[in-house]
């Protein structure tokens, strides 16, 4: 354990004894505890493995490379837009204990998955598809497609995958419009 560490399970109260419960389980698996970003962070020869972080619904534990782990329970999930981290939400320490063994063997795939030096990689802006919706849009608002185009590559990206995600062509038509003012303005989805 780290004392740096410490004071960050102290100044979390409300989820103390499942923060401390996945504290103990990772460094079970022989992880080095540091504190970075202001959250525990646990590495394998200075590596990011995973991270913990009391949430205000839950606590969640958090695989840097989760895209690389199989997953076999099906139980990592992406957070928000990100492309390379999976994390696990929990909400009470029996629900932690009841995966326990499971939570190891994902730990230790991932440090395995370091040990290999496997990478991700990561998609660009290319990679996304442009929803018809939106193309549409940029193709009759020549203004518009020119302040898509000017955003940062990653403020691109956050649209293109925002507006991709609803199933019905009406919501991402309802998406697009809501952020046109905001894209000709220069801002990314959440600024």
């Amino acid at each position: 354990m780290n004392p740096k560490v410490d004071s960050y399970f102290s100044e979390t109260p409300k989820w103390q004894n499942e923060l401390q419960a996945l504290r103990n389980i990772i460094l079970d698996c022989n992880l080095t505890e540091e504190l970075k970003w202001g959250v525990p962070v646990y590495t394998f020869r200075k590596k990011n493995i995973v991270g913990i972080n009391g949430l205000k619904e839950s606590v969640a534990l958090a695989f840097f490379k989760g895209t690389l782990l199989q997953d076999a329970e099906g139980i990592l999930l992406q957070p928000g837009q990100v492309q390379a981290a999976r994390w696990i939400k929990f909400s009470s320490v029996k629900e932690i204990s009841k995966i326990e063994p499971i939570l190891k063997a994902y730990i230790h795939e991932a440090i395995e998955v370091e040990k290999t030096g496997l990478k991700i990689v990561k998609k660009t802006t290319s990679d996304f598809k442009v929803p018809e919706e939106f193309q549409d849009r940029l193709d009759e608002n020549a203004a518009l497609k020119k302040a898509f185009h000017a955003l940062t590559p990653g403020r691109q990206r956050g649209y293109l995958f925002y507006f991709a995600q609803p199933k019905q062509s009406k919501t991402r038509e309802a998406r697009v419009e809501k952020y046109i003012q905001q894209i000709l303005n220069g801002k990314g989805l959440t600024d």
